[in-house]
């Protein structure tokens, strides 16, 4: 007889429990991680999609053909459109733009429509993403899961992940980890584990900025964990303590975490093991710890795995030295640019080349990257014509300087170099944040 599920929402769930010992050297206790890349849609969020949707159907508040719309991070959103294929309906997301490209492209893969809002902006703003969800479902005629106030989402791993765990350790374990973001996998999970063994101590893993273990809140870069407001699904009773990570704690363990033991997370698994290898400090040999991972690595190859963009957000030690290592060893960590505007006079410009002893002066536009002025041509003009220093900036810029990221290696950008080009404009994140020029590049090395 062939033993196989009926479609893939039967492959969900039973995901493995491996021992990652390599990061730890191999020192006691045990400490097991909850491999949830293993799902279906890979992620710890699958198990919520169709326990959502079913459940919404079977109390006749969705029917085929109608239309899911939900807030995301992404792998809320993979989950919920694998059940919404099978089940017969379409999928409308709401994201942050903090999320990965990877992400994005994902969810539109699986048929989805995805609404791209901004991070940075309150729960209640009209542009978050959580707002942005409830106005397209009542548009829309939608049915909104809402991840945040769902019991069905605890109650899914209520039911799943938290019995796994307790038959995967025979009953064994004295320690969970696992990030918290809606708080369904930590509740449902931890409720489960409690009522086995009430000893069993839940730890919950919080980004710095998050509000969720009592801290200040300000933006963080690690994605699908974290709050700024307190969820409905979150039981913050049930979590016995907090370990609150860094954006560059959870990236660097991410990466340790593929080269030391052999499989690629996210930055919220780097999170969770990061928070795992503090909890197993001090314990004993015979504490069984389990850490949660809840995503692979792949969905983030543009961010994490991206070394230019790990060292533009300073996560990178500079093991090889880039251009933003030279805006730093110039003073200020971040220095400012000089520029001026292309309506400004030529001689405001010139008083700024002198009061910054610099000889090339960018223009920026409203931050945009439009000319440069030259102090040598500058100069030759003013003495064919003085009156030429009244006229504005555009009349004389030239060309503008290459614009190129922050984390670009020495030995990459001095390939941008030439007779014509003697400088370069260095931008972070999308701004520009300075000028190096070839002699910025020699004093640095020469060092």
């Amino acid at each position: 007889m062939v033993d196989y599920p009926a479609d893939i929402l039967g492959a969900m769930g039973n995901t493995p429990l491996v021992r990652i010992d390599r990061l730890r050297g191999g020192r006691a206790p045990t400490l097991l991680a909850k491999l949830e890349f293993y799902n279906p849609g890979g992620s710890v969020k699958d198990r919520i999609g169709i326990s959502m949707l079913k459940a919404a159907m079977d109390e006749g508040k969705l029917r085929r053909g109608g239309t899911v719309v939900e807030p995301t991070s992404g792998n809320t959103g993979v989950g919920l459109a694998i059940a919404a294929n099978l089940l017969g309906l379409h999928a409308v997301f709401t994201m942050p733009d903090k999320m990965s490209e990877e992400k994005r492209r994902l969810l539109r893969a699986y048929g989805a429509e995805v609404v791209i809002c901004p991070t940075n902006v309150a729960p209640e703003d009209p542009r978050s993403y959580y707002v942005v969800a409830r106005q397209l479902a009542a548009e829309r005629n939608g049915f909104l899961p809402d991840q945040y106030s769902n019991p069905n989402n605890p109650l899914a791993h209520y039911r799943t992940t938290g019995p796994e765990i307790w038959r995967q350790t025979h009953g064994r374990i004295t320690h969970l980890v696992a990030g918290a973001g809606t708080g369904g996998t930590i509740s449902g999970a931890g409720r489960y584990l409690k009522e086995q063994n009430p000893k069993v101590q839940i730890v919950g893993v919080d980004p710095e900025g998050s509000m969720l273990s009592g801290g200040k809140v300000h933006p963080y870069k690690i994605e699908g964990i974290g709050e700024d407001m307190i969820p409905a699904t979150i039981d913050l009773g049930l979590i016995d303590r907090w370990e609150v990570c860094s954006d560059r704690n959870a990236y660097l363990m991410a990466r340790r975490v593929v080269k030391e033991e052999g499989f690629l997370i996210g930055s919220s698994g780097g999170a969770a093991i990061w928070g795992a290898l503090q909890v197993c400090d001090g314990l004993s040999a015979e504490a069984v710890v389990v850490v949660i991972v809840p995503d692979g690595g792949d969905r983030y190859l543009s961010k994490l795995f991206n070394d230019a963009w790990m060292r533009d957000n300073g996560f990178l030690d500079d093991t090889s030295l880039t251009l933003l290592s030279v805006l730093e060893g110039k003073g200020d960590r971040i220095p400012q640019v000089v520029s001026v505007a292309p309506g400004a006079s030529l001689k405001e410009a010139y008083r700024l080349m002198r009061t910054h002893d610099i000889s090339q002066l960018p223009v920026l536009d409203e931050g945009r990257n439009v000319g440069l002025i030259e102090e040598r041509a500058l100069l030759a003009r003013a003495m064919e014509d003085p009156k030429v220093l009244e006229r504005p900036v555009s009349a004389l810029m030239e060309a503008p300087l290459p614009e190129v990221q922050g984390g670009l290696s020495l030995e990459a950008a001095m390939r941008h170099f030439s007779k014509e080009t003697p400088a370069l404009l260095v931008s972070r994140a999308g701004t520009i944040i300075g000028l190096v020029s070839k002699g910025d590049i020699v004093e640095r090395l020469a060092r």
